[in-house]
């Protein structure tokens, strides 16, 4: 995979595989959600297969861009926003082309609804966040208007959403052992803040892919195999750096994607959103600023699902008002990982402040 900051262009791209993934290959992805790095031996058993063809299966998924395990820092002093771009008419792919190639742009979609780019942008102050938006996005030709929502409380993020494709043995066959760089609690997923150069390094290589072997972080990092498995052991413990595996989710059954802005009263906001964490629906919960106090997207597997998703939340959370939704075209950038029309990876841009 090139690690690039362009945009494949539209023209470019091979047409639809007829059949991207088999039953087997969302069990080895679930397997790899539940736990990134484990090892094959154990990966293959949980799914039902030996170790050399889970190994197998994961190489082709990796080669065709159609799942990766990337890294990314955990909890750290650092502002989370979300920014919603308005474009001027035709200007909209030249500048995701743009927007993308910034390191503390971590995902960016193309969306249909009141503006036309959401972005997730990760700065190490406010007025480092003020200045970003205003200047570094907000200058951009054809740039006609932002909107920022500043996280605030994370009840959900993707690498705690699963494809639910394992069986419940073979995933306790996993847990069993602990699910390294998983998220627990309450946190916002950042740019790196490393204590030295080499958990920088350390941290890059990991972003491009989070399965290297040790050995292989050894010679890029410049440090021995020994330490590398002690500091990268510390951080997945303490929760620094996090891991998690991707997929292309629409060929993998989930093509449509919803971002939904509600309010519910101050008093009830936590509740809500650690409930709305829990439906299988949900990639991503947080509490932002602004007159909607909550900001959630979902993985639907149509647009039909919208109208089924929002009468579970009118029965389920009556307090709860939606004030806007956006469904998005198209995947640009998700947590550093450059997506074709099809939401595969064709490159890596390392995520940072």
């Amino acid at each position: 995979m090139q690690e690039t900051g362009s945009l494949p262009h539209a023209s470019q791209e091979s047409a639809t595989p007829a059949v991207a993934f088999e039953e087997a290959d969302l069990a080895l992805i679930d397997a790899l959600q539940t736990d990134p790095r484990a090892p094959w031996s154990r990966v293959g058993p949980a799914v039902g297969i030996d170790a050399t063809t889970a190994a197998r299966r994961w190489a082709r998924l990796e080669r065709e861009g159609l799942a990766w395990v990337t890294a990314y820092a955990g909890p750290a002093t650092t502002t989370v926003a979300y920014v919603e771009v308005t474009c001027r008419p035709r200007r909209v792919e030249e500048l995701a082309a743009r927007l993308v190639a910034l390191p503390w742009v971590f995902s960016a979609e193309l969306v249909v609804g009141d503006y036309d780019l959401f972005l997730s942008v990760a700065a190490p102050d406010l007025p480092a966040l003020g200045r970003r938006v205003t200047e570094d996005i907000g200058r951009l030709p054809g740039v006609r208007g932002t909107r920022t929502r500043l996280s605030m409380r994370l009840y959900q993020e993707g690498s705690n959403w699963k494809v639910r494709a394992l069986e419940p043995a073979g995933r306790a066959r996993l847990t069993a052992h602990g699910a390294a760089g998983a998220m627990t609690g309450s946190t916002t997923p950042c740019a790196f803040l490393p204590r030295d150069d080499v958990d920088l390094k350390l941290l890059l290589a990991l972003g491009a892919n989070g399965r290297a072997g040790y050995a292989e972080l050894a010679e890029r990092v410049g440090i021995s195999e020994s330490t590398v498995r002690r500091r990268l052991a510390r951080e997945l413990r303490d929760r620094e750096i996090l891991l998690r595996c991707d997929l292309a989710q629409q060929l993998a059954g989930w093509p449509a994607l919803a971002t939904y802005r509600a309010r519910v009263p101050h008093g009830e906001l936590d509740s809500t959103g650690a409930a709305l964490a829990r439906l299988p629906q949900m990639r991503l919960c947080t509490s932002v600023t602004g007159s909607c106090n909550l900001l959630f997207s979902v993985w639907l597997r149509d647009l039909d699902g919208m109208a089924g998703l929002e009468s579970l939340l009118d029965d389920r959370f009556p307090r709860l008002r939606i004030e806007d939704r956006t469904v998005t075209l198209r995947t640009a950038k998700r947590m550093g990982r450059l997506l074709d029309d099809h939401g595969r990876a064709r490159g890596y841009v390392p995520v940072g402040l």
